[in-house]
């Protein structure tokens, strides 16, 4: 029988309180110990030994370790390619985790990517050595998603390492350029300190990919191997964000002064409104300050499109009105925005000398890409209601409000005779109008890229909090495989996969794996015959 202690960190957003095992040590924390505390999992017995600190140890297989461990942080579903860890997919089904098997590692990634993505939390990808290469290569779309995706691989024994061993290669260099964290294990005593590091990893600060590269082709000398281990969740890190620090009051004082004093200030909010689900907060700051709101493509159901401070997405998969009212912005007030490349159609909207305040949890972001007045670190939606606490109600910008309405209504009526179109076959256009229509309050809307992109991104209207968006951040081909991840993290859920006939294609086999293990998405495919992307290149 399983027992377990819990010492847990007070957590003023909120703690995630899914384990199923029974307190033991019931002592509250003290101010110090808060944010550190621990799940204790294991068989006591007579010969168990301990810790110092009095915790039971357990001796147990690297795999069971693993199967504990990620069961612990809340993990539902493992994505895999075999033959990884076989022990510990064992393990993971006795706790009740699904195991999805995929046709091809990169679809692994990518399921794993919208999983984490959908819960707000970390997944799980793994492949054997061989297939490594295909799962960093699949990981470049977690990580530029800032999506905590823990990857697990094998890798051939260390003394056959740089001697031309069967169907190896260095790991290293492939997944440092897409991981936040990397490591590399070789006994399953350093698994206490290697996997939760990842967990902390992954959903800390900017969000991102952790990698674990065990030694053996699967994995299998860590993960077969027993050793005396310790289970130890902290459950801060079962969900992003993990803490949500609040930005300093006198930043605070200092960017509330200036978008009061602006003339025509706009927002532009971007993932990190959605990872820290912060839309209530952001309408109420937009409609309290008389600000028009433009959103990225991360954050585009965030604000509702047909609310009348919504301007649209802005950059390059974008409308032309964001795109104008940012060029007339005399202040732009970046929220977990990156402002980055297609946000800002390459750092050109809104002009290069536009006043500018950034609000990102990550302080290395701020100012990364546009000068700012005021920078604010923190937490985007526990920042917002320090904001909200401390504001006044802006007098109406009725001309500045106007102008920007005059720039939604001139885009619509241009896109209007498109959206009507009863030409055959239909018009992307008119297929996101419909889809804008039809599809359920509380439906996900999964994107892939290239034109797909292009057209849900203009075109598709999300009026409901409780609709999602999750677009493709990087290579196409990744739509079919996250709508499936996605299913699996919210099963109760209707899942829509916008697609094209050249992205379908590149997973296409993964229907298969949708059926054998149950997962039931729909699947929309803009057929034009061509990479037209390419074609009108």
């Amino acid at each position: 029988m399983f027992a377990a202690r819990r010492a847990q960190a007070h957590r003023p957003h909120g703690g995630n309180n899914r384990r199923r095992a029974s307190c033991v040590d019931a002592t509250p924390p003290t101010s110090r110990q808060r944010g550190l505390f621990a799940i204790v999992r294991g068989i006591r017995s007579d010969t168990d030994p301990h810790t110092p600190g009095g915790r039971t140890m357990t001796r147990m297989t690297g795999g069971r370790f693993v199967a504990e461990t990620v069961h612990g942080y809340g993990i539902t579903h493992a994505f895999f390619v075999p033959y990884i860890a076989p022990r510990a997919l064992m393990e993971m089904e006795k706790l009740g985790i699904k195991r999805v098997q995929t046709h091809g590692e990169k679809a692994a990634a990518y399921m794993a990517d919208a999983y984490a993505r959908a819960r707000r939390g970390p997944s799980l990808c793994m492949a054997q050595s061989v297939g490594a290469m295909n799962l960093a290569a699949g990981l470049q779309d977690p990580y530029l998603a800032c999506s905590p995706v823990i990857a697990i691989t094998g890798r051939e024994r260390q003394v056959s390492q740089q001697r031309h061993a069967y169907q190896e290669v260095d790991h290293k260099g492939p997944f440092s350029a897409v991981t936040k964290y990397s490591a590399t294990l070789s006994t399953p005593d350093q698994l206490p300190v290697y996997l939760p590091q990842a967990f902390r990893a992954a959903t800390s600060g900017t969000p991102g990919p952790a990698h674990l590269d065990l030694e053996g082709l699967a994995g299998q000398l860590v993960i077969d191997a027993e050793a005396e281990l310790d289970v130890v969740i902290d459950e801060s890190f079962t969900q992003v964000p993990p803490f949500r620090p609040e930005a300093d009051v006198d930043a605070v004082t200092a960017a509330l002064e200036l978008l009061m004093q602006a003339e025509r200030p706009v927002i532009v909010a971007g993932g990190g409104v959605t990872a820290s689900d912060a839309g209530a907060e952001l309408r109420a700051l937009a409609e309290k300050l008389s600000i028009p709101v433009a959103t990225s493509l991360n954050a585009k159901v965030m604000f509702p499109s047909d609310h009348p401070l919504a301007v649209g997405v802005p950059g390059s998969y974008s409308r032309a009105c964001a795109n104008q009212a940012l060029c007339e912005a005399d202040l732009v007030f970046f929220i977990g925005s990156h402002a980055g490349g297609q946000v800002t159609n390459g750092y050109t909207i809104p002009p290069r000398g536009t006043p500018a305040i950034q609000l990102d949890i990550n302080p290395a972001e701020i100012g990364r890409n546009y000068p700012v007045k005021v920078g604010l670190q923190g937490d985007v939606r526990d920042t917002i209601r320090r904001m909200l606490a401390r504001a006044e109600p802006a007098s109406p910008r009725r001309s500045w409000i106007g102008r920007v309405q005059e720039l939604v209504d001139t885009w619509k009526q241009g896109v209007s005779a498109l959206v009507a179109s009863d030409n055959v076959p239909m018009r992307p256009e008119r297929l996101c109008a419909e889809l804008s229509e039809l599809l359920p309050t509380d439906a996900i809307l999964v994107s892939d890229t290239g034109h797909s992109g292009v057209w849900t991104g203009t075109m598709l209207d999300l009026k409901h909090p409780n609709q999602r968006y999750l677009r493709c951040a990087g290579s196409l081909g990744w739509g079919l495989p996250a709508a499936m991840g996605a299913k699996c993290a919210q099963p109760d859920r209707p899942v829509v996969c916008f697609t094209g006939d050249g992205g379908i294609w590149y997973h296409i086999g993964e229907l298969d794996t949708e059926r054998k293990s149950g997962i039931h998405t729909v699947t929309v495919v803009n057929n034009n015959h061509s990479l037209n992307q390419e074609k009108n290149g």
